[in-house]
Order: C-alpha cells, then structure tokens, then sequence
C-alpha cells in the first residue's frame, strides 16, 4: 500500500508523506467511507490516493476546474472513471450539507492569506462533511524566524501565504468531537528534493521529537464529524 506516495504527495514526500499513518487512522474511525472532495487538488495527487487505495469516488476540485491538470495521472493508473472535476471556492463550497464521508487538503488554506477567511474554509469543509465524516488535513506552518525569512527570499508567493501558527490547528479543530494532530520537519525544507533532502527528512525524523512543535513547518491530521 502507499507505493505511489510521490504521486500522492508530489514534493519533500518524505516528510508530509508522515501525515498517511494518521490519516489511515482517521479513515478507519470514519468507518466506510465512499465519497470525498479534495480541495485544492490542481494534479490530483490526493484524490488519486483515495480512488486507488479506498475506491471512493471522489470530487477532484481545486479554485479553477483542475481536469486538465489532474485527469492525466487518474488516466494513467486507471481511477478516472472514480474521479469527477470541479471549480470549488473553499470558502464558500457549492454542496449541500452533509454531502462528503471525507474532505481532504494538502498545503492549501495558507493561500487564503488571512486568518478569518483560512477559519471559514474549515468550517465549510465541516459543513459538508456528513456525521461521522473526516477531515484530513496537512498544512504549512510558520516555523522558526529563520523559515520565514527564508521564506520571504526564496518563495514566490510567500508574501501573500498565511503560514499556519500551530496553536492554529486546536482553534480550526474545534468543532470537531474526534480530532487528532501532529507536526514534522525542520531542516528538509531548505533543500531541494533529492537525495540531500531525503537525508534531511530522515534526520528530521530524529529531531523533530525533541524540538518544540513550534520550530516545525507542517501539521497534519484529522478530525471527525
């Protein structure tokens, strides 16, 4: 199983594939869920992840319609037939309350800039969620001055991206009654991918236990309906 996580995750798969432990769990608390939106899809990565390994059917959706982007990958490996295309806003989802039996996001809601807009897109990710539906969630954090400040010279869109505090994580959860959450990685993101980042996501696996959550740059989890 997870033997395509670099389709899943796309990049620094090492360490946000870290999120797919706890994500399984939420999944098994969910019971059996047959259908999910992915939320800022664009390639399609998590929506591939669960055509193929949970046959959900599944809403690939991103702030454009992402079919062109996406629809290749599903092609490839045979899940397109599970796999729909939409436009979706996510903070202002056009479904029906308790539409899903999961939602899932990977570095998304930091592009929303603010933090009362990034708070309404969680609640009308809960929204549509049916009773006993799961959010799962991975997200950038701020880390440490010295990320940010990396950040400001080598990210593009870093001017506008809200990077998530990790006290954050228990305020979006809130609403939730069944929620659980971690954090990862500190060195590996300075590195482009490849060996050298593959080192350093191994040694952040070593560090990052003893190094406050605070100093990390992704959280992730899940929360139930």
């Amino acid at each position: 199983m997870h033997r395509n996580l670099n389709h899943y995750f796309e990049w620094d798969v090492d360490s946000w594939s870290r999120a797919m432990k706890l994500w399984e769990r939420g999944l098994n608390l969910a019971g059996d869920p047959k259908n999910a939106l992915e939320i800022g899809g664009r390639r399609g990565g998590l929506s591939f992840f669960l055509a193929k390994e949970h046959e959900m059917d599944v809403v690939c959706s991103d702030l454009n319609n992402p079919c062109n982007y996406a629809r290749p990958l599903h092609e490839t490996f045979q899940v397109a037939d599970k796999i729909s295309y939409a436009a979706v806003d996510c903070t202002k989802i056009p479904y029906d309350d308790d539409t899903f039996d999961v939602v899932v996001f990977k570095s998304v809601i930091g592009a929303l800039g603010d933090l009362e807009k990034q708070k309404l897109a969680i609640n009308e990710m809960y929204r549509v969620l049916k009773t006993g539906g799961v959010l799962l969630f991975a997200e950038n954090l701020q880390a440490t001055k010295i990320h940010m400040l990396l950040r400001k010279k080598l990210v593009r869109w870093s001017s506008y991206w809200r990077y998530l505090h990790i006290k954050d994580t228990s305020s979006f959860l809130s609403p939730f009654r069944v929620k659980e959450h971690r954090s990862t990685g500190f060195i590996a993101i300075f590195l482009p991918d490849g060996i050298l980042r593959k080192v350093a996501a191994f040694t952040d696996k070593i560090l990052c236990p003893i190094l406050p959550s605070s100093f990390h740059y992704i959280v992730y989890g899940y929360g139930i309906k």
